[in-house]
C-alpha cells in the first residue's frame, strides 16, 4: 500500500545467567523438600499444632498470674494444674452420659436402618423417593461379607487406635506444658539472632502475630464452647436424641468459622427429623437464629479486633487451608492469614512510613 513504511522487526533476546538458574532450581528443590517433609511428618505436626493451640489459649492466664508476682514456672504450674483439674471434672461429668448415648446410638442403628429399608419413619422418604438403601447395597456389593480374620483385624485396629489416641493425648499434654514454660525464652533467643537495626521491626512483628493468633485462638475457643453448649441445650429441651455426643461434635466443628455453624445446623436438624418434622423445624430455626446473632456479634468481634481480616479474606483462607490440610488446615489458615497481614503491615511501615501502615492496619 502506497505511503506506508514497514517498521523493521525487532527481536527480543532474554538472557539467563547460570546463577539465576541455580537459584531458581534451589528454590524449587527447597519447596519440594519442605512439602515432602510436611507429608512425612504430618502426624507429628498435627500433635504439635494442637499443643501450640492449647498453649496459646492458656498463655494469657499464665501471664495474668505472672503479673501478680509469681515466677513463670509457678504460674505455668498453677494454670496448667487448674486446666487439668477442670478437664478431669468435665470428663467425669460428661463421659458417662457420652458413652451411654453413643451406645444407644449404636444399638439403635439397626432399627433405624430397618425403618429406612421399609420406607417407614421420619427418614423413610429417603428410601421411597431416592432408594438410598439400594444404592448403598450396590456400592458395597463388591466388598464381601467379611470373615473371622477380618473381625479380628478390625478389633486389633480398634485397640491400636485407642492406644495411639492415649499416647497422643500424653504427648500433647507434655508439649503444651513445655511450650508454656519455655515459650518466652525461645522468643528471646530468636530475637537475639536478629541484627540490632532490624530488631525493633522483628519485635513488632512478633508481638502483632502473638496478639492476632492469641486473640483468635482464645476467642474462637470460647465461641465454639458456647455454641456447643447452646446446641446441646436445644437438643435436650426439644428431645432430640444423642444430645451430648452431638453437642461435643458441634463444639469441635464450630472451631471452623462460617463452615462449622452451617454443618452443625444441618446435622442437628437432620437428626431431629427422627423425632418429627415439627421438632426438626424448631431446632433448625433456633440454631439458625443463634448462629445469625453470633455471626453478627461475637465472631466479627474476634476477627475484627484480633485478626483485622475481612469476611472475604477469612473465606479465602478457609478454602485454601481446607484444600491443603482438611479441617485442621481450615482452622490454622485463619491465624496464618492474620499473621501474614501483620508482616505486610510492617513491610509497609518500613517502606512508606507509619501512615501507610496505619491505613491498612484496620479491621476488614
Amino acid at each position: 500500500m502506497a505511503g506506508v513504511t514497514e517498521m523493521p522487526k525487532q527481536r527480543v533476546v532474554v538472557l539467563f545467567d547460570a546463577r539465576s538458574i541455580l537459584v531458581a532450581a534451589g528454590v524449587l528443590l527447597g519447596l519440594a523438600a519442605t512439602v515432602g517433609f510436611l507429608l512425612l511428618a504430618q502426624a507429628g505436626l498435627i500433635l504439635i499444632a494442637i499443643a501450640l493451640f492449647l498453649a496459646v489459649a492458656l498463655n494469657p492466664a499464665v501471664e495474668f498470674v505472672e503479673r501478680r508476682g509469681l515466677g513463670r514456672a509457678w504460674s505455668v504450674a498453677a494454670v496448667y494444674s487448674l486446666a487439668l483439674a477442670i478437664s478431669v471434672c468435665l470428663a467425669l461429668v460428661f463421659v458417662p452420659p457420652l458413652v451411654e448415648q453413643v451406645t444407644r446410638l449404636v444399638d439403635g442403628l439397626p432399627d433405624l436402618v430397618a425403618d429406612l429399608t421399609r420406607g417407614q419413619g421420619p427418614l423413610g422418604f429417603l428410601e421411597t423417593k431416592y432408594h438410598v438403601v439400594e444404592q448403598v447395597r450396590t456400592a458395597t456389593a463388591n466388598q464381601g461379607a467379611g470373615s473371622v480374620l477380618g473381625d479380628a483385624s478390625s478389633a486389633l485396629t480398634a485397640v491400636e487406635d485407642v492406644a495411639t489416641t492415649l499416647v497422643g493425648l500424653v504427648i500433647i499434654a507434655v508439649l503444651t506444658f513445655f511450650m508454656l514454660l519455655e515459650g518466652p525464652e525461645w522468643r528471646r533467643r530468636v530475637v537475639d539472632l536478629v541484627p540490632d537495626r532490624n530488631r525493633p521491626a522483628v519485635e513488632r512483628i512478633g508481638s502483632g502475630v502473638y496478639r492476632a493468633v492469641g486473640g483468635f485462638v482464645t476467642g474462637n475457643l470460647l465461641a465454639s464452647l458456647l455454641a456447643g453448649a447452646v446446641a446441646t441445650t436445644i437438643m435436650l429441651v426439644t428431645g432430640v436424641p444423642y444430645a451430648i455426643p452431638l453437642g461435643l461434635f458441634a463444639a469441635i466443628i464450630e472451631l471452623v468459622p462460617y463452615v462449622g455453624p452451617v454443618a452443625v445446623t444441618v446435622l442437628v436438624s437432620g437428626v431431629a427429623l427422627t423425632q418429627g418434622t415439627a421438632i426438626a423445624l424448631v431446632v433448625f430455626v433456633l440454631l439458625a437464629v443463634y448462629h445469625l446473632i453470633e455471626g453478627h456479634t461475637l465472631r466479627p468481634l474476634i476477627y475484627g479486633r484480633a485478626l483485622k481480616l475481612s469476611p472475604l479474606s477469612v473465606l479465602v483462607a478457609i478454602v485454601v487451608g481446607t484444600e491443603i490440610a482438611g479441617i485442621l488446615g481450615a482452622l490454622a489458615a485463619i491465624p496464618i492469614a492474620g499473621s501474614i497481614r501483620v508482616v505486610v503491615v510492617e513491610l509497609l511501615r518500613q517502606r512508606n512510613g507509619p501512615d501507610a501502615a496505619a491505613a491498612l492496619d484496620r479491621p476488614g
